[in-house]
């Protein structure tokens, strides 16, 4: 196995480091096989609190597999359908919920939670990957509702959607 260092893809409201493992194929090493469509895991969210004891930063942290390691985008790759205007400019989409009276609400932020992930492509015969992404998301400080979750899905760069995964509730305040 070999393992790539630690990369950062700023978005608008967190960044994105991604530790990711490259498959490769070798003459001693058992060829990993995955589905051509990426496919995610939740594994943690863990909160960061300030003095006041409300949650001010979040670190999301999913798990990622994909057959053909097309995941990921250059950091010029901005050409249709990865244009400014397309769903498809991030390829990590991450939705925010709250719960309102009983009932989780999503909620349109601007700017949202979402990332590029930067390209991962390994330069091998064997193009299976699998890692890590942990995502920074700066949170509200003095929240109106104190739990919310996430909701989270990848696209590759055939447009592959992921499949969609969440987060426990969160609770943003200790008591």
């Amino acid at each position: 196995m070999m393992f790539h260092p630690p990369f950062r893809c700023f978005s608008n409201c967190g960044a994105v480091v991604l530790i990711s493992s490259m498959l490769l194929l070798g003459s001693c090493m058992k060829k990993e096989v995955y589905p051509d469509i990426p496919e995610i895991a939740f594994e943690r969210f863990t909160t960061e609190f300030d003095t006041g004891m409300y949650a001010r930063r979040g670190y999301l942290t999913i798990s990622f597999k994909d057959g053909n390691g097309d995941i990921g985008l250059r950091p010029d790759q901005k050409e249709p359908p990865f244009d400014t205007g397309s769903i498809y400019y991030y390829n990590y989409v991450i939705d925010y919920y709250e719960k309102q009276q009983g009932t989780f609400v999503k909620i349109e932020l601007d700017p949202p939670y979402n990332a590029r992930i930067p390209y991962l492509t390994p330069d091998d015969p064997n193009k299976a990957i699998k890692g890590i992404i942990v995502d920074t998301l700066t949170l509200n400080p003095r929240p109106v509702y104190d739990t919310i979750k996430f909701k989270f899905f990848i696209y590759d760069r055939a447009l592959n959607k992921s499949n969609v995964d969440s987060t426990p509730p969160i609770i943003l305040k200790r008591y």
